[in-house]
């Protein structure tokens, strides 16, 4: 049964508690994200996230690691373009501990010049570290290209040349713009005694006095069509075909997981079954969608021979125009729904993820479904209406495809535009 509270300050609180469980996931989640940021300030919000790692005033960066380690606890954080968190997860009698750590890093970090230039290193070598993953900097490719302006199109960790311009007051800008009460959502999952996590909260939070902030929340373009390549000296090739997805929050969206399943889903999946099983044309072949909350993007990627190129693409392009003639078989239908909902189920059975769930549904959607509610939505789901998700999304005029490889595959692709 989840609950919600909100603090004096306007800090939104949703919480589950899950007595038969011993562990407790707490998640600080902000609006904070790439999505939010200017073009010079792409990577402010990752590297900020960062930097809260980094020492507070009464603790070095060795003690913020030992804090929780020393209890047996996790503590770790991630960027994503519409959100930052920062969560824990300890044995519900270090509650107290978990939420007094996450509060000092938000409150107290000191951002020392010093640390700063350390750990503009570290994330250049982060930069690096994904620019040595072709499966990474393609999927980069269809995004920048897709939304091309918009900053759903920037990369979470920044440009190089933004990393190494960030100084401490540009830092301190975007996190008192960011950073504030009425930005943040804290979401607790697991065994926990509600007039104490009450008492905690009000301790550790309900003192924070900061004025509402405003920023401006870009609306997206129509998005880009075209084909997009870059160069890379790599023995496979990876390739990224990319159309509009569902709005985050949209009831689309459950006919869109269903047919991602029945399309590149998974194992039993058609394109895994033709392209791979059938032709043996690549390793690795999925689709997946991505919602935000002011667009969406399905993404279809495979990583293959240069001279297997041509043949996939037919062969993904096949089975789009199969499922726009309405050839989906009841029991393929039925069997992605139940696929849908067993995988949704088994995903909730930890208290981090259903910290996850909670949290970053009430920060960006203001509401927080029940398990329940999810399951009947899948099961109103209608082959119909997959159908109609189709239809809308492979146009001609909003396909974006995106390669990496040494050999460059423009003019070969550009007949199926």
């Amino acid at each position: 049964m989840y609950k919600r509270k909100k603090l004096n300050n306007g800090i939104e609180v949703v919480m589950e508690k899950i007595p038969h469980f011993r562990s407790v996931s707490i998640g600080l989640w902000f609006r904070s994200g790439s999505i939010y940021e200017e073009e010079d300030q792409n990577g402010l919000s990752h590297f900020i996230e960062h930097m809260l790692f980094k020492g507070t005033e009464k603790r070095s960066a060795k003690d913020i690691a030992q804090t929780l380690d020393a209890v047996g606890g996790q503590l770790n954080a991630f960027t994503a373009k519409e959100c930052t968190c920062f969560y824990s997860k300890v044995l519900d009698e270090h509650l107290d501990l978990a939420l007094e750590l996450l509060s000092d890093m938000v409150f107290n970090s000191i951002f020392l010049e010093q640390e700063i230039e350390k750990e503009k290193g570290v994330v250049l070598e982060e930069i690096s570290m994904y620019e040595d993953s072709p499966d990474d900097v393609v999927h980069e490719l269809l995004s920048a290209n897709f939304f091309k302006s918009h900053p759903l199109g920037f990369p979470i960790l920044g440009t190089r040349e933004n990393i190494e311009s960030f100084t401490r007051i540009k830092l301190f800008d975007y996190f008192k713009t960011f950073y504030t009460p009425h930005n943040l959502v804290i979401s607790i999952a697991g065994n926990y005694e509600e007039v104490t996590l009450y008492r905690l909260l009000d301790k550790y939070f309900g003192n924070w006095m900061e004025a509402k902030q405003f920023y401006n929340d870009p609306p997206l373009l129509s998005p880009g069509k075209g084909v997009f390549y870059k160069y890379k000296d790599i023995e496979q090739t990876h390739l990224c075909i990319g159309c509009p997805g569902v709005v985050l929050g949209n009831e689309d969206i459950y006919a869109m997981m269903v047919f991602n399943n029945i399309f590149g889903g998974g194992m039993s999946s058609r394109l895994f079954q033709k392209v791979r099983e059938e032709h043996g044309l690549a390793y690795s072949v999925f689709s997946f969608p991505s919602s935000y909350v002011n667009g969406g993007l399905f993404t279809i990627y495979a990583g293959l021979k240069p001279t297997q190129l041509k043949n996939t693409i037919s062969l993904i392009f096949e089975e789009i125009g199969n499922i726009k003639n309405r050839d989906i078989t009841h029991e393929e239908f039925s069997m992605a729904r139940e696929q849908l909902k067993g995988n949704y189920i088994l995903g909730l059975e930890s208290t981090n993820s259903r910290m996850t769930a909670i949290g970053r549904n009430q920060l960006l959607l203001g509401r927080t479904m029940t398990p329940d509610e999810v399951l009947s939505k899948i099961d109103n789901v209608s082959m119909d209406n997959i159908y109609e998700i189709v239809e809308k999304m492979y146009l001609e005029e909003t396909t974006a495809i995106a390669v990496v490889s040494r050999e460059d595959p423009t003019e070969l692709l550009s007949k199926f535009f």
